[in-house]
């Protein structure tokens, strides 16, 4: 069996997509030498330039920048086309070539010109407007960042979008927030898998002691549908009630300047560290005593892959109620209102007062990760769903 993945964002680029698509792929490669599944030969297409990263080191192909006609001898000869996202170009194609596809959807751009579901002048939550057909609202809320006409061509490119992941063989989305949300034909929901390291997946962590004075953390993008300044003002808040704690925020993006000011005018630089970009050994070192990761996010989530994470290695996550961030956590970690900084305040305080439930919520994580969220379900489901798809198109 010959499986296409084609996919935007690609090593050496960092993100969710970019590491799922790699679980994905070195999965496959590793399922297709069991005696479980059919052999399966994996090659892994995108745009993404190489730079210093070592393709050869890779189990599987991996073609890069192929362009019109490499993208069209490599759907030619796939048996099974997998997209990670709806790709306007290689999607058209496997339409055209009649190859079997399927699209996994790490975001909304079947439904939202943005791909956000974030109406972006006032950081709010769409209630669908593409869906409605209040096109005009679509055109407005991205002129502002992108311009009129740029923001026209990302409404207009939504319609074939939309109607070809409806002739697609399955839609997958990553969370059942998402297909529901996403209301498209052959639906299948397949959540993000993360490798269990240790301890092993029949055992469970010991609650970590608690640090003096005890420390939150947040690892992701800094950009502003995360809502980084909420747990800034809600630091703000602890601090004026007399709390000790410390609070990292761990990545770097376009807000990190305006977080540092913010930091700065609420007289928060004795608690508040920027570490910047870290992974690896030293992502993890700065992690040690970081008690409770909090994901404030203001916009629908598709699944928070950094919450399943921080839930794998169990950590407390304080997560917003919202999109696929709230389906994941579900009732293994503390939830609040989305830009409700009085209620995560509360969340915050409640850990303050009884810095025990951080281990005691995050063995709960745990086991949650666990069985639902191991990086061996998400390829054995994947795997799965390809042999039926070439069954019935057989």
């Amino acid at each position: 069996m010959k499986i296409l993945l084609y996919s935007h964002a690609f090593a050496p680029r960092l993100g969710g997509v970019e590491t799922i698509v790699m679980a994905l792929a070195r999965g496959l490669s590793a399922a297709s030498a069991s005696q479980r599944h059919e052999p399966m030969e994996v090659t892994v297409a995108t745009p993404a330039p190489r730079g210093n990263f070592d393709d050869a080191s890779l189990p599987f192909r991996v073609v890069r920048q192929p362009g019109f006609w490499g993208l069209l001898r490599l759907l030619r000869s796939a048996d099974l086309v997998h997209l990670a996202g709806p790709a306007l170009l290689p999607l058209f194609l496997a339409l055209i070539l009649r190859r079997p596809a399927v699209v996994e959807h790490h975001g909304y751009q079947a439904i939202c010109p943005n791909g956000l579901l974030l109406i972006e002048p006032t950081q709010t939550v769409c209630p669908g407007h593409f869906q409605a057909r209040r096109y005009r609202k679509c055109w407005e809320c991205n002129r502002a960042s992108e311009g009129p006409m740029k923001s026209l061509k990302m409404l207009l490119l939504t319609f074939p979008r939309r109607w070809m992941c409806g002739r697609l063989a399955r839609n997958i989305s990553v969370t059942d927030h998402v297909r529901r949300r996403l209301q498209l034909p052959r639906p299948e929901v397949i959540y993000h898998g993360i490798s269990i390291a240790s301890p092993s997946s029949n055992s469970t962590l010991e609650p970590p002691p608690a640090p003096a004075p005890l420390c939150f953390g947040y690892v992701g993008r800094l950009v502003s549908e995360k809502g980084l300044p909420l747990v800034l003002e809600s630091a703000k808040e602890l601090d004026r009630r007399g709390y000790k704690f410390h609070l990292k925020l761990i990545g770097d993006g376009p807000e990190r300047a305006r977080l540092e000011a913010l930091t700065d005018s609420l007289n928060l630089r004795s608690r508040v560290a920027f570490t910047g970009y870290l992974q690896g050994e030293e992502l993890q070192r700065a992690l040690r005593d970081v008690q409770a990761v909090v994901m404030p996010s203001i916009c629908e989530e598709t699944a928070g892959l950094a919450a399943m994470e921080q839930m794998m290695k169990g950590k407390l996550v304080i997560v917003s109620d919202i999109g696929g961030l709230g389906e994941v956590v579900d009732r293994a970690g503390l939830k609040f209102p989305a830009g409700n900084v009085s209620a995560l305040t509360s969340c915050l305080e409640r850990v303050l007062n009884s810095p025990s439930l951080a281990g005691e919520i995050g063995l709960q994580a745990r086991q949650r990760a666990l069985a639902l969220f191991s990086e061996g379900t998400m390829i054995e489901r994947h795997a799965n769903l390809y042999e039926q798809v070439l069954r019935k198109q057989n």
